[in-house]
This record gives C-alpha cells, structure tokens and sequence, in this order.
C-alpha cells in the first residue's frame, strides 16, 4: 500500500515560534514609550538643574575683571637704574670726581670731533655689576645742595613746578625729550613712576666700556651727574634699559643730535670707550649735526689759562762811561788831559777832528770859544 502523507501535529516549540512575534509587537512599543518618559524626565531635572545654576549665577556677586594699563602709564615700576626719589638726603663720602683733568677736553669743540677721541674696544662682561655698590644708591646728593639728584633733575626738566620746599617737587609738566609727548606729573605712589630719570649713557653700559676700571668716587659722580641725565617718559626708560646708541635711540628724530651728543660727552668726560657698532651710530647720528657742541660737566674743573710768568731781566746797573760829559760829537775820554791832534800839546790823549764843548773846557780844547774845539 503506498505511502500516505499524515499531517503532523504542531509541537509546543513550533507553536512558541509562531505565538512569539505577535507578543514582541505588543511589547516593543511599550518600551519605546516608557524610554522616552525617561528621557523627558531626565531632560527635566537637567533644565531645572541648569536654571537654577543660572538664577543663582544671577543672584552672586561679580569679580571685576582686572585691566592692564597700557605701557607707559603710572602703573610702571621704577628700576633700580632710574628709582624714586629716597627720603632722606644722602651727601656722598667723597667729592665728585671724573677723570679728565679739565673742562679743556670738552670746550670748546663738537661732539663730532670728539668722538674720534674716544677709544674703540669690544664690551666687557658684566662680572660683578651691582647698581648700589659700584655707583652708589639712587639718588645721592652728589652737587651738595641739600637736594637729591632726581629732584634737582624734576626741577631742570619741567615746568609749572609746585614744591613742597626747596626740594621736593609736587607736581609739574613735562614734555618728555624722546618722544615729545606731555605728561603732566604729580607726585602719588601710583603716579610718581610716570617720570623717570634717565643715564644716557645706562650704568649698564658704562661699565662695560670702562667704568670697572673708575675709582668709585668717579662712578657715583657718572651716576648723578646732570649731562647725563634727562627726565623721560617711563615708557622710553623701559624701553631703552641698558642699550647703547647701537641698540636704541629716541623715537624724537629732532633730539637724537642733543642726546647723542650728550653720550659722546659723557664717555670722553669718565674715560669710557664706544664699541665698533655703537661708534658708527653715533657718527651716523652726529653726521647730520656735524657743529653740535660738546657737553661740559659741572663736575670738572674750569679750564682757565694759565698765565705765563715772564720775569723782567733785573736791571743792569750802566757801566761808568769813559767819554768826559763836557765835550759832544765824538768821546773825549777822560784823562790827564787831551791835545788836539796836530798841536803843540803833549798829550797822553788826541783828538782828530772837531768837539762840540758843551760844560767845562778844562782840557783847554776851545782856543776861540766859539763853542766847538779843535777847530
């Protein structure tokens, strides 16, 4: 009999096979509904976190963001180069000293002509550089009368000047030499820097182009000494630092002359020397004011020509004359007695010739006395 196909009976694993895609139907979107009531819920606590973060940033106190002032305001420090004014007024131990004999070095002559008396040699290092101790504190009264040098340099350099007394200025006007720009000064912790007192030649400088071999007399005259001073911008003070006429120079074009003149006078007056560069900025500079003068330091003696002393011959007493003073137009010498020449007299003495008589005849010479003997 052939074979019949029977129909099987679904098992219980066909069945869950067949029963399981309806029920995930139903599920699916139960879970994606209670997912998205947790993520509404989460972004709920987020945003109510987040206003409140707000409201309270709102509610606290702001810090005042801090601005830098721009350069060149009050707010620069003083360096020890160019420092405030000290409280007290200090004379120095020693008198100002340089180390040129006299004010003939630099009368008389441009600054031009005496550059090509400077030396030239490489720098020096700085070994051993320390502003206080090699040039004295800042600042000394080094002139001795009774001001210290940054106040005597407010007083040259601005106008309109307030003091507090013979010394301490208040408050004044300047207009700064290396840039032209006006800075009305007034003395405050936080505005006193806005005016600084510059080395033109910077002590830096100085001691690397011989001021280590000064005695130190002649370092703190150099440091205070007012050709080598000018009250500037603090701006510009900064910038320059230490440079020389190589490495910087004013912004003013019109003042470089007078500054670089100033370097010049400086150098030849304490016996420094220039580098090879800073040498050709200078004669660079000095070329366009070729009759710009030579600075004198008050600090240096006065040359004064000395005198030649020319001592008069003492006098010589006249030798006893030997011509007899009666008798004139030749010498009747003084004798025995004098015969004219050719006559019967016997001498010891002739005359050839005739003589004016003029006081006593007593030789006899004027037989006729008319006036004239031997005749």
């Amino acid at each position: 009999m052939p074979n019949q196909s029977v129909p099987t009976t679904p098992t219980k694993a066909s069945v869950r096979r067949v029963t399981v895609g309806p029920r995930l139907w139903i599920v699916a979107p139960l879970v994606l509904l209670a997912g998205s009531l947790v993520v509404m819920m989460v972004g709920a606590a987020i945003a109510s976190a987040s206003s409140h973060q707000t409201l309270d940033a709102t509610t606290k106190p702001q810090s005042t963001p801090r601005i830098s002032a721009p350069p060149g305001t009050p707010t620069d420090s003083f360096s020890a180069e160019s420092a405030n004014d000290p409280k007290t007024v200090t004379v120095p131990a020693e008198g100002a000293s340089v180390a040129i004999i006299n004010s003939s070095t630099t009368d008389q002559t441009t600054a031009f002509a005496l550059l090509a008396s400077l030396p030239i040699k490489g720098a020096a290092p700085m070994t051993g550089y320390v502003r206080t101790a090699m040039f004295g504190a800042a600042w000394l009264d080094e002139d001795r009368n009774g001001c210290d040098t940054r106040n005597d340099m407010l007083s040259r350099d601005l106008t309109a000047l307030i003091k507090s007394d013979s010394c301490r200025v208040l408050s004044g006007r300047l207009v700064s030499p290396y840039t032209g720009g006006v800075i009305d000064f007034v003395r405050g912790d936080r505005t006193s820097t806005a005016v600084q007192i510059d080395h033109v030649v910077s002590l830096g400088d100085a001691w690397r182009t011989g001021a280590q071999q000064l005695t130190g007399a002649q370092r703190v005259a150099l440091a205070n000494d007012p050709i080598n001073l000018f009250a500037v911008d603090a701006r510009s003070n900064a910038q320059k630092r230490d440079g020389d006429t190589a490495t910087w120079l004013p912004a003013a074009k019109p003042f470089r002359c007078t500054y670089v003149s100033h370097q010049v006078s400086v150098k030849a007056t304490y016996g420094l020397w220039v580098t090879q560069a800073e040498h050709a900025a200078m004669a660079r500079v000095l070329s366009d004011c070729a009759s710009m003068p030579a600075v004198t330091s008050p600090f240096v003696s006065t040359s004064v020509p000395v005198p030649v002393v020319v001592h008069a011959p003492a006098p010589v007493a006249p030798a006893a004359s030997s011509c007899d003073p009666n008798y004139s137009g030749q010498c009747v010498p003084i004798t025995s007695d004098v015969d004219c020449a050719g006559g019967s007299g016997d001498g010891p003495a002739y005359l050839t010739g005739t003589v004016s008589v003029i006081g006593s005849d007593h030789y006899g010479l004027d037989r006729n006395h008319d006036g004239v003997g031997c005749n």
